[in-house]
């Protein structure tokens, strides 16, 4: 019996420990510098190339596109790390709160490493939730019609959006959505044999 009241207690201490540190989490992450407050040897800032390319005007990235874009109908206009970064959906929010509580505890214990790529991509609903048709254009002369105004190139397409949209990284096409190129290219080789590598060599 009191083995029982001991294990409802704790569950319940648990259950709202973790309710507040998802509240409060919610209100931190808001902040793009709390996203950046953590500091990896010797003092230097979690992802601090990615912030600076972040910021950059005039925009050198799809990320640093959005950063310099508004947002309609919030009180604050501004494009945040967590509107992309924060997952969508319930599952979503899940998947991104269980990563940073990792993180956390490991940087808390004095092991965590910066992670030099996602290991959770995007998904393509954290992308829709502001994108959910994509209007499209011919991006440097490709095909007879805009890209994605083809039912199939559109929410059909079976391809990730970030396997052609690389949202950090500077370069690419400022006026095709900073897609560069050659790595588009070898997506759309998946499907047509045209863009075969070797074809552009």
């Amino acid at each position: 019996m009191r083995r029982a009241a001991i294990a409802t207690v704790a569950a319940l201490l648990g259950a709202g420990a973790g309710t507040a540190g998802w509240a409060v989490s919610d209100q931190l992450e808001r902040n793009n510098d709390f996203c950046n407050a953590c500091h990896l040897e010797p003092e230097r800032p979690l992802h601090e190339a990615l912030r600076r390319e972040f910021d950059a005007r005039p925009s050198a990235s799809l990320a640093a596109a959005h950063a310099a874009a508004t947002v309609d109908g919030r009180h604050d206009p501004a494009f945040r790390c967590i509107d992309c970064h924060g997952g969508t959906g319930a599952l979503g929010r899940l998947r991104v709160k269980v990563l940073a509580g990792k993180d956390a505890f490991w940087y808390g214990v004095g092991r965590f490493e910066e992670p030099d790529g996602m290991r959770w991509p995007l998904w393509d609903d954290d992308c829709r939730k502001c994108h959910a048709e994509f209007a499209g254009q011919s991006w440097q002369g490709w095909g007879p019609e805009p890209f994605h105004a083809r039912s199939v190139h559109n929410t059909a397409l079976g391809v990730d959006c970030v396997e052609c949209h690389r949202a950090h990284g500077p370069g690419g096409d400022a006026g095709g959505y900073f897609l560069h190129a050659a790595h588009v290219r070898a997506q759309c080789a998946r499907c047509h044999e045209e863009f075969k590598e070797e074809e552009y060599r």
